[in-house]
């Protein structure tokens, strides 16, 4: 019986999860999009509003000077505002992940996110959502000259999909709990049955939909910076938090929108 109710619903599942991607088909990348950049747009204008404060930060924390200080909030700002419309425009994409990646490893060094495995992961994860980024432009590249035999995949777009992959999961690691609650035991344990198919791109697309869906409860619940004073420290962490979160969801709709990619189980089960 149970086995019976369990297999109606996993079939209820897939069936929900087939109509949303038809539903969905036009509108999810261009949503993935303006998730995946959030916390960029965010962040560039917080540099914008902020620009003492931070100046100010860099300045202090590496005695660096006033020139690199401001040198490092201008590129900041305008590396991501910039990368931004790039990628909302779909102008030179590619050259916008590329500037985003830079953004990501001058802000890990310059904010010693190198020491803080949790932010370090995270940081990881917006990686990977670029990289799925950066694998969609490529193959939008390649369906201009839809009249020129190619390859079955290119592989740098195939290992592109899998980094991205590999890497948008060491989010949902942040998000695990180690304590002998109920609660937490299961949510571990469901946790890591879904990223360990997106990783390994089985089911892909019904697990990361299914991680969206937690990430987004998640999110709204536990970084709720409208619910904190502007002018409460907490305000601006949670807000972070929040954006980068975004972003992450975005990465994940991308896996949904267009599928794990060849290096996966999905794509070697239509050769078997």
């Amino acid at each position: 019986m149970w086995i019976v109710w369990g297999r109606g619903l996993a079939e209820a599942g897939v069936k929900a999860h087939i109509r949303f991607l038809r539903v969905t088909k036009q509108y999810l990348p261009h949503i993935a999009r303006l998730c995946l950049i959030s916390t960029f747009l965010e962040d560039g204008i917080r540099m914008w509003f902020q620009w003492s404060d931070q100046k100010e930060y860099i300045e202090t924390t590496w005695g660096c000077g006033f020139f690199l200080a401001t040198l490092f909030v201008l590129i900041n700002l305008l590396g991501q505002l910039g990368g931004c419309i790039l990628i909302l425009s779909r102008n030179f994409v590619q050259y916008a992940c590329f500037g985003l990646f830079g953004i990501i490893a001058l802000q890990t060094v310059a904010y010693s996110i190198l020491w803080d495995p949790k932010f370090l992961m995270r940081n990881l994860a917006l990686g990977g959502g670029l990289l799925l980024l950066l694998a969609e432009s490529r193959s939008e590249g390649r369906s201009m000259f839809a009249g020129v035999p190619t390859m079955r995949e290119s592989s740098p777009k195939q290992y592109m999909q899998l980094g991205g992959r590999v890497l948008l999961v060491l989010m949902f690691m942040t998000l695990l709990h180690f304590d002998t609650s109920f609660l937490s035991i299961l949510q571990n344990l469901v946790g890591t049955a879904l990223i360990v198919l997106v990783a390994i791109g089985f089911k892909t697309k019904l697990a990361a939909l299914t991680l969206v869906i937690w990430l987004l409860a998640i999110n709204v619940y536990f970084n709720a910076f409208w619910t904190i004073p502007g002018y409460k420290p907490m305000h601006d962490f949670l807000k972070y938090d929040f954006f980068q979160t975004t972003s992450v969801i975005g990465g994940l709709l991308l896996i949904v929108a267009l599928g794990p990619g060849g290096v996966s189980m999905d794509e070697k089960k239509k050769d078997w």
